[in-house]
């Protein structure tokens, strides 16, 4: 590509792009081509003048090199653009503001007075239809506020006031819209399904494949505990779906045969083929959006709050109006005061304030169903952790494989793997990592598996029952023996690891050995997060008393509960409650699901089962448990954010009504200020919490 240095200097570099006109998509592949340089520390594409600018590190040929290369045309530039990006939307609303201020001065000019008095009653006519219909409901709200100014200037015959009250009401208006959306874009554009790899469906088997390979009509398998990756049409199989994030609906939902199954929501039970109606990305931005505004889980206390107080406070602006008219006999004045409403700011900051603090979590590693659960960790005092995979590492290692019954320790290891891999669980993962490491292929010899939840894996193979999992599933429920004369090398396998026991035709064929190594940062985090005022951490497991105190010493929790099934998890989170604590809950498996839905906020880890994530109203990154502290951090900023918007908005605009009141200040000033204010709140309440120094 062809291009012009127009100005430089250390570190930083502005170009013209040699074309004629650059479109809004072009914009975009550039400027994030050049985005992932990683010697480019940032860069802003001008659409309008065809320039950039490159902030960078390093090299000045990099850059040089770098836009050289570049090509509109480059399918890899191509795929760095999100699906939805904010330089549309701020052409958009850019567009409607030029486009407002230029049609009221050529009004101004042109139109003689008699024309456009016309014209502001016509436009005035919008303003008391709103009005009426809010009447009509029994409400008081801010659109009888604006239309009563307008109404009472008109008929004063004030047509300068008019017209300018409803320019500034509809600039007011354009930039909260444009302040709303971009803020909502901004969080939706970070969030994704987390979906990478599928089981391809073919008549050779089942592949796993990369979620980018798959093309509309490829069939998929997704089983038990697995996320719908794409939005599809079932083929054969029964399953219950959790369609919450979508829907709301707090029931699974029965699919078969010629049901439909949307992205992103997850199997609870079941297996099913299905056949990709739309491929990757299809409506999953809009759903997103919608997610985000509907959902009544965005909305926490202190928001809801602002919310009431506003519409409480509109008859007693209206009642104020009333009251200076009638000491002052002054119109000017009382409706200096109608321009004046505490709702506008209190219902935009608010939820601005909510949702830049969900997608600066989500910039830092986590994703945020809702404000409610941002204020639920900023008051929780008590956290709940899961072992496996939480605060030791997701990926555990197998130590050992242990044969038993004069089996192969390579196909059992085989064997195992082929259980496991089609369930997302640390334990399972590190089982299929290890026969990969050893360059075990295993092809798929068994029948449907069955999954049960917290004990382990069912299904036959060669025409005998094979199962895996815990000792209480493999030995209590299903009733396996130990191979005779073998009881003695079962009863000395070493104490210091987990163990997954593997038995076929009801005799014990393997015992793996699991290492769960502790996460380097896990006392650390903890420690931490005691001084940001959490008083009492829990950890719960289903392993052994022996791993669990061994564990629970190293990171310092206070307490610990160890062969534990789902429903204690959950129960204990609810006798908490019970005693007036706030808990918040981390877990990564399937086991975790129903004591994340039982918390006040329930955390999963992004590695772990979809359906945990699915379940959980906050998902971390698996890095490292830091970003537990940056999530306390940010909520704990966003509840002062909102007290102070709260007090900020509250203090303004009262002294606005004084001024207006007064005199001091008329009907057009008041509105400015009134509506200048809320913008200034609201694009305060976009910055960003921490800085970028903080961890997380």
């Amino acid at each position: 590509m062809r291009c012009k240095i127009l100005h430089e200097c250390k570190g930083r570099i502005r170009v013209h792009i040699m074309q004629r006109d650059m479109t809004l998509e072009q914009a975009d592949i550039l400027e994030y081509y050049l985005r992932a340089k990683p010697f480019v520390t940032s860069v802003k594409v001008y659409d309008r003048t065809g320039d950039a600018a490159v902030c960078y590190s390093g090299s000045r040929s990099d850059v040089i090199k770098a836009l050289a290369r570049f090509s509109y045309d480059d399918e890899n530039a191509k795929a760095l653009v999100p699906e939805h990006t904010s330089r549309e939307l701020d052409r958009e609303f850019e567009d409607k503001l030029i486009g407002s201020v230029v049609m009221r001065g050529l009004r101004r000019l042109l139109l003689p007075e008699p024309v456009r008095f016309a014209l502001s009653v016509i436009n005035a006519a919008g303003f008391v239809k709103e009005a009426l219909a809010s009447l009509s409901k029994g409400k008081l709200e801010v659109a009888v506020l604006d239309a009563a100014a307008v109404t009472v200037s008109l008929i004063r015959k004030d047509q300068k006031t008019a017209s300018s009250v409803m320019f500034m009401l509809g600039i007011g208006e354009l930039l909260e819209d444009w302040t709303r959306k971009k803020s909502v874009g901004e969080l939706a554009s970070v969030m994704s399904l987390g979906v990478d790899k599928v089981w391809l469906h073919g008549s050779d088997g089942d592949v796993l494949v990369p979620v980018g390979d798959i093309r509309e009509g490829d069939e998929v398998v997704v089983r038990t505990g697995s996320m719908i990756p794409l939005d599809s049409i079932v083929v054969s199989g029964d399953a219950e779906i959790n369609q919450s994030s979508l829907t709301g609906e707090s029931l699974p939902v029965h699919k078969s045969q010629g049901s439909y199954v949307y992205a992103g929501t997850v199997v609870e039970d079941g297996s099913i083929v299905i056949r990709v109606d739309k491929t990757e990305g299809s409506g999953k931005y809009d759903r997103i959006v919608r997610m985000i505004e509907e959902s009544e889980k965005l909305k926490s206390a202190a928001e809801s709050r602002a919310s009431t107080l506003a519409d409480k406070l509109v008859p007693y602006c209206l009642g104020g109006t009333v009251l200076t008219y009638l000491l002052t006999r002054n119109v000017t004045k009382a409706v200096s005061i109608l321009m004046v409403d505490f709702s506008c700011a209190l219902k935009l900051a608010m939820p601005i304030a909510v949702i830049t603090a969900m997608r600066e979590c989500s910039t830092k590693g986590m994703t945020v169903k809702g404000g409610k659960f941002l204020e639920a960790v900023a008051e929780a005092d008590t956290i709940v952790f899961d072992k496996t995979g939480t605060l030791t590492y997701s990926q555990p290692r197998v130590a050992r494989v242990v044969p038993f019954g004069g089996n192969d320790e390579n196909e059992v290891l085989r064997l195992a793997a082929c259980l496991e891999e089609h369930y997302p669980h640390s334990i399972a993962n590190a089982v299929v990592e290890e026969a990969r490491l050893r360059g075990l292929d295993h092809e798929e010899r068994h029948t449907a598996v069955e999954y049960v939840v917290a004990h382990g894996i069912s299904s036959r193979i060669d025409g005998k029952k094979a199962v895996i999992g815990s000792y209480h599933f493999v030995f209590e429920d299903e009733g396996c023996r130990i191979p005779e004369n073998e009881q003695k090398r079962f009863d000395e396998l070493p104490s210091d690891y987990s163990h997954l026991f593997l038995a076929v035709g009801g005799e014990l064929a393997a015992v793996i050995c699991i290492e769960d190594p502790l996460r380097s940062e896990a006392a650390e985090v903890i420690s931490a997060l005691r001084e940001l005022g959490i008083n009492r951490v829990v950890m719960m497991t289903g392993d052994s008393k022996k791993n669990a105190r061994s564990v629970a010493a190293a990171v310092g929790v206070d307490d610990f509960h160890y062969e534990v099934l789902p429903e204690d998890k959950a129960a204990f989170i609810k006798a908490e409650h019970q005693s007036g604590r706030k808990v918040v809950m981390i877990g990564d498996g399937v086991n975790d699901s129903p004591a994340l839905s039982e918390a006040d906020a329930g955390i999963a880890i992004s590695s772990g089962a979809a359906i945990a994530r699915e379940i959980a109203d906050i998902t971390i990154s698996a890095e490292d448990l830091y970003c537990l502290l940056t999530l306390r951090r940010i909520s704990t900023e966003l509840m002062k954010r909102i007290d102070r918007n709260y007090r900020t908005i509250i203090s303004f605009n009262s002294m606005l009504m004084v001024l207006g009141a007064a005199g001091v200040i008329t009907p057009t000033v008041s509105a400015l200020l009134h509506n200048s204010s809320t913008i200034a709140t609201a694009l305060m309440s976009m910055r960003n919490y921490l800085d970028d120094t903080d961890r997380g």
